[in-house]
C-alpha cells in the first residue's frame, strides 16, 4: 500500500490503540511459564487531569512495561486512581455551592451521594487521557482507593494496627488547614523556596507590682491573648532576676508567670519569649515542662474566639486580627517596633493556606518501630533507589520519623472504624463492622444490652496516604478474608495466586517529592503485612520545569496542555520529547523544541521507510554494499547492548538518545545514502532484504519509546497475520558485533564530513566530483572502502601520494593527511582576496585587543575576569590569523 508523504499521527494512534485493546494485548494473568514483570501506577487523584509530570512518569512506565512484554515476560501494569480526600471534597463542596447547597445543610449520607456522583462523572478523565499517551495498562484491573474491597482493606489494616498497639488516639499539636478545616500531616506542609518575608513585632508587657517591663518579639501578635507565660533563658543576666515574677497580657491584663527555660535563645529577638502553648509546637513543649494553661483562641476556620477575652476581636479572621491588634498595640503605646525578616512559613500543600498549629484530639500511627525494617531495606539495597543519591534523603526522613497523624476532618474517605459507647476517654472500640463493634463494646463496657443504636462512629476519615500505602498489595486483593490471617495480622503465603505471582512488583516510577509520603509508607506496609518489599526498584523522575527553571503549573500559566501537544504533534513525539532531557532524578527543563524534535524524529523514520519501500528490486547481490551492511549491523548490535546497560541502570533518557543517534544519523543519514541506488536504478535483492531485516530490528528497538509509528510501519513492512503485532514481537537481542568494522566506518564518515565541510566553505557544488589525494602509512582501509568513499563523497579518483602537494585544500583524520586539488574548481584569485580580507579584519581586531592589554591602567583596574576575557580574545585572534595564513599559502 502507498504511504502518505508525511506521518499523520491522528490517522494512526486511535486505530492502533483500539486494536491493542480489542486483541487484549494489555491483559495479564499469572503464567507460571513466564517471568512476571509488574508495575503499579502511582494512582493520580480523581480530581486530576493530565499534566506534564504525569506525561513523563507514565511514559517511562509504559516504556518499561512494553519492553518487558516484548521480552516475553508476563507484563502487568495496574492502573488506578486515588480518592484524594481533601481535593475531592473541596471540588464537591464547590459544586454544591454553585447549586445553592451548603455542606452543612446535608447529612453525611446525602453528601456522600453527591460525592460519588461527582466521582462517576469526572473521576475517570485522567485515565482516559493516559490512553491518548499510549499507556498499555491492564485496564480490567483499574483500582480505586474507595472501591468496596479496597475500602475494606484500609479498614482492616486500621483495626489490625490498633490491635498491635501502633494506632492510638491522643491530644497533640497538629497542622491545621483552616481552609479545608482538617488536619494535615507534616509531609503535607510545604515551604516556599528561599522562604517568605514576614515581620517581627516587639511588644512591651507590664510586670505586676513593678515599674519594670519586658519586651517580647513575636511574628504572631494575633495569638497574644492566648499567652500562658513569658520565658527567658535562666543564663541570661539581663532577665534571670525576673523569673518567678508575673507579667500582664496586653489589653486584658491576665496574669501570666515569667519562667526560665533553656529553649529561649540568648541572641534572637529581645531575649524574652511569649509562650502560647495552644498555637505553637515549641511553646506547647515548654507548656508541658512548666504545666502551663492551654488557651486556644483560634477557631477551626481561622477566626478568633471568646477565649481571647477581648470582644472587639471575636469572630475576626486571624490575619485581619493581626493588622487590627498591631494598630491597637501602637495606639496603646506598647508596640516598640517592627522589622522585616525572611522565614519559613508552612502552608497546606492542598490549599496553600498558612498552617495553623493546633492542639487537637486525633488518631496517630506510632512510626518509629514499624519503620525499622523499611529503613534497613533501602539502606542495605534490598530495594534500589535510582538515582542512589535519594538514599540520603530517605535515610534522613526515616531516622527522624515522627508519629503520623492519620485522621482528617472530612466526609469523603474511609471513615475511621472507631465506635464510641460512652463519654469516657477510653469508651470506644475499634472494629471492622458495626456488628463486631457491638460485641466488643458489650464486652468492654460490661453492658450486654448495648445495641448498634447506642454506638456512635468516629466522624473523621483517614488520611488519603493511609489508603494508598496499601496499593501494591490491595490491588491484588491481599487483604480479602480468604487471604488474610486476623490472628497474626499477616497475609497468608501461598493462597493468593495473583499476589504471590506479581508481588513484589518489579519497578515503581514516581516523583522524589512523595518518597516519604508514599514510597516509604508502602515499604513499611509491605514488610508489615507480606514480610517482603513491595517493589525491587524505585525510579525517581525529576520535576518538569520551564526554561526559567520554574515548576510547571496552571497558576503560572507555563504548562502546556499535554492533550493539545498530542493532538498537534502526536503521542510518539510528546513521549520522546519528554525524554530528550530527563535523566533520572534531575529536573526536566521542558522546551517545545524537544517535542518538535520528537515529531521530526517520527517523520525521519517515516521517510526512511518510504524511501526503502520505493526502491525497485532486482535479483542479485551487490557486494559493494557488504561493508556498510556489516557496519550498520554491528552498530545496531552494539547499541542494543548499550540499551540493555541503560535499562539495567534506569537511564531511560540515555537509552532513547542511543537509539536516536543510531536511527537518525547512522541508519538514515549514512547507511541509506551508502546503499541507495543511483537515480531510477534498482537495488539488488540481497541488499534490499538485509535492509528490511535491519529496519525490522529498528522498529522493535524503538517500539517501547514510539509505539504508534512503529506498529504502523511494522504492518506495512510485510504481510502479517492479524495477531502478529509489534507490541508482542520479540525484543531484539544483541548479537556479536565487529568493532573493527565500526572503527573503520567512523574513519570513512569523518573523511566524508571533512570533504563536505570543504565543499560548503569553498562554495562547491555537491554534484562536482573531486579528486582525493591521501598521504598515509597504510592504504588498506582506504583501498577496502574506496568504492564507498567515491560514492558517498562524490569523488572522481582516490590517489595515494608520498609528498604534500601545494595549493588546494587539506585536512587530517587521525595521523593521515588528505588533499583536494581545487584548481579550476574555484576562483583562486577570489579565494585569495577573501582570505586576505579576513586576515586584515582579524589583525585589526587583534590590534584593538593589544591596545587594551598594553594599557597598565586597564590591566590593573579591570576585574580579573574581564582581563582574562581579553587575553583569550588575543589568543583566539592569533590562532585564527595563523590558520588563515596557512590557507593562503596553500593557494600560492
Amino acid at each position: 500500500m502507498s504511504l502518505s508523504t508525511k506521518y499523520n499521527p491522528s490517522e494512526v494512534e486511535d486505530k492502533w490503540y483500539q486494536y491493542w485493546l480489542d486483541k487484549k494485548f494489555f491483559k495479564s494473568t499469572p503464567n507460571p511459564d513466564k517471568e512476571p514483570y509488574s508495575i503499579v501506577i502511582p494512582p493520580p487523584n480523581v480530581t486530576g487531569v493530565l499534566h506534564m509530570g504525569h506525561m513523563l512518569n507514565n511514559t517511562i512506565q509504559d516504556i518499561l512495561i512494553r519492553k518487558a512484554r516484548m521480552e516475553g515476560k508476563e507484563a502487568c501494569w495496574v492502573p488506578g486512581t486515588d480518592h484524594a480526600s481533601i481535593a475531592t471534597e473541596a471540588k464537591v463542596v464547590k459544586m454544591l455551592r454553585e447549586q445553592g447547597i451548603k455542606k452543612s445543610d446535608l447529612s453525611r449520607d446525602e453528601f456522600m451521594k453527591h460525592a460519588w456522583e461527582w466521582k462517576e462523572k469526572y473521576g475517570g478523565i485522567i485515565l482516559e487521557q493516559l490512553k491518548k499517551l499510549g499507556a498499555s495498562c491492564d485496564w480490567d484491573r483499574t483500582a480505586f482507593t474507595m472501591d468496596d474491597e479496597y475500602y475494606k482493606a484500609v479498614i482492616r489494616v486500621f483495626v489490625d494496627l490498633h490491635k498491635k498497639g501502633y494506632i492510638y488516639r491522643g491530644l497533640r499539636m497538629i497542622n491545621w488547614d483552616v481552609e479545608a478545616k482538617t488536619a494535615v500531616s507534616n509531609e503535607e506542609v510545604v515551604y516556599q523556596e528561599g522562604g517568605e518575608v514576614s515581620k517581627l513585632y516587639s511588644v512591651r508587657y507590664a510586670i505586676k507590682d513593678s515599674d519594670e517591663t519586658v519586651v517580647i518579639a513575636t511574628q504572631r501578635p494575633e495569638t497574644i491573648l492566648g499567652d500562658a507565660a513569658i520565658a527567658v533563658n535562666p543564663k541570661d543576666e539581663r532577665f534571670k532576676h525576673l523569673i518567678g515574677k508575673t507579667a500582664l497580657v496586653p489589653f486584658i491584663n491576665r496574669e501570666i508567670p515569667i519562667i526560665g527555660d533553656d529553649y529561649v535563645e540568648l541572641d534572637f529577638g529581645t531575649g524574652c519569649l511569649k509562650v502560647t502553648p495552644a498555637h505553637d509546637p515549641n511553646d506547647y513543649e515548654i507548656g508541658i515542662r512548666h504545666n502551663l494553661e492551654v488557651i486556644d483562641t483560634i477557631n477551626e476556620d481561622g477566626t478568633l474566639n471568646e477565649k481571647c477575652e477581648w470582644p472587639p476581636y471575636f469572630g475576626m479572621e486571624r490575619f485581619k486580627a493581626r493588622k487590627v491588634i498591631i494598630k491597637d498595640l501602637d495606639e496603646a503605646g506598647i508596640l516598640v517596633g517592627e522589622e522585616e525578616f525572611t522565614t519559613r512559613i508552612g502552608r497546606s500543600e492542598r490549599t496553600n493556606s498558612v498552617i495553623e498549629p493546633k492542639l487537637s484530639l486525633q488518631w496517630f500511627i506510632k512510626m518509629k518501630e514499624i519503620s525499622r525494617t523499611a529503613h534497613k531495606a533501602v539502606m542495605d539495597d534490598e530495594i534500589l533507589l535510582y538515582p542512589s543519591k535519594f538514599k540520603n534523603t530517605y535515610n534522613h526522613w526515616m531516622e527522624n520519623v515522627r508519629d503520623w497523624c492519620i485522621s482528617r476532618q472530612l466526609w469523603w474517605g474511609q471513615r475511621i472504624p472507631a465506635y464510641y459507647f460512652g463519654s469516657g476517654e477510653d469508651d470506644f472500640v475499634v472494629a471492622e463492622s458495626i456488628e463486631e463493634a457491638v460485641q466488643l463494646a458489650q464486652e468492654k463496657s460490661g453492658n450486654s444490652g448495648l445495641t448498634a443504636g447506642d454506638l456512635k462512629q468516629d466522624e473523621d476519615v483517614l488520611d488519603t496516604w493511609a489508603s494508598s500505602w496499601l496499593f501494591p498489595t490491595a490491588v491484588f486483593n491481599g487483604f480479602k478474608d480468604e487471604y488474610f490471617d486476623k490472628e497474626t495480622g499477616k497475609i497468608i503465603e501461598g493462597k493468593n495466586v495473583e499476589l504471590d505471582y506479581y508481588y513484589p512488583t518489579s519497578t515503581l516510577v514516581t516523583a522524589p517529592e512523595i518518597l516519604f509520603f508514599w514510597v516509604a509508607r508502602m515499604i513499611i506496609a509491605g514488610y508489615e503485612y507480606k514480610n517482603d518489599k513491595p517493589f525491587k526498584n524505585v525510579y525517581l523522575t525529576g520535576i518538569v520545569r520551564d526554561k526559567q527553571r520554574r515548576k510547571m503549573s496552571k497558576s503560572l500559566g507555563n504548562s502546556p496542555d499535554p492533550l493539545d501537544l498530542i493532538a498537534e504533534h502526536g503521542a510518539d513525539a510528546v513521549r520522546t520529547g519528554m525524554l530528550f532531557s530527563s535523566p533520572a532524578g534531575n529536573d526536566l527543563l521542558f522546551d517545545m523544541k524537544l517535542v518538535e524534535q520528537g515529531r521530526n524524529y517520527a517523520n525521519k523514520i517515516w521517510n526512511a521507510f518510504r524511501l526503502i519501500k520505493g526502491w525497485e528490486v532486482v535479483d542479485g547481490h551487490n557486494t559493494d554494499n557488504d561493508i556498510p551492511i556489516q557496519w550498520i549491523e554491528s552498530r545496531i548490535n552494539k547499541v542494543l547492548a548499550e540499551l540493555e546497560d541503560h535499562f539495567d541502570k534506569f537511564r531511560i533518557s540515555d537509552a532513547l538518545m542511543a537509539q536516536y543517534k543510531l536511527v537518525w544519523e547512522e541508519f538514515c543519514n549514512y547507511f541509506l545514502e551508502m546503499i541507495k541506488p543511483d537515480f531510477e536504478k534498482p537495488i539488488d535483492k540481497a541488499t534490499y532484504d538485509k535492509t528490511i531485516e535491519l529496519f525490522n530490528t529498528i522498529l522493535r528497538m524503538i517500539h517501547p519509546f514510539m509505539p504508534f509509528i512503529s506498529e504502523e510501519l511494522w504492518h506495512n513492512l510485510d504481510s502479517r497475520k492479524e495477531e502478529d503485532c509489534l507490541i508482542v514481537a520479540e525484543w531484539p537481542k544483541p548479537m556479536n558485533f565487529n568493532e573493527k568494522a565500526i572503527s573503520d566506518m567512523e574513519t570513512v564518515i569523518e573523511i566524508a564530513f571533512s570533504l563536505r565541510n570543504i565543499r560548503n566553505s569553498k562554495g562547491l557544488s555537491p554534484h562536482l566530483k573531486l579528486e582525493l589525494n591521501i598521504k598515509c602509512n597504510s592504504k588498506d582501509l582506504y583501498e577496502l572502502n574506496s568504492k564507498l568513499l567515491m560514492k558517498f563523497s562524490k569523488l572522481e579518483t582516490i590517489n595515494f601520494i608520498d609528498e604534500k602537494p601545494t595549493g588546494g585544500a587539506s585536512f587530517m583524520v587521525k595521523n593521515d593527511e588528505f588533499f583536494i586539488p581545487l584548481e579550476g574548481a574555484i576562483d583562486i584569485e577570489k579565494e585569495k582576496a577573501e582570505l586576505e580580507k579576513e586576515i586584515n579584519y582579524t589583525e585589526g581586531f587583534l590590534n584593538s585587543v593589544m591596545k587594551k592589554l598594553s594599557n597598565e591602567k586597564f590591566v590593573s583596574g579591570a576585574p580579573q575576569k574581564v582581563v582574562e576575557m581579553e587575553q583569550k580574545k588575543k589568543a583566539d585572534a592569533e590562532e585564527k590569523i595563523k590558520k588563515l595564513r596557512e590557507s593562503l599559502a596553500n593557494l600560492q
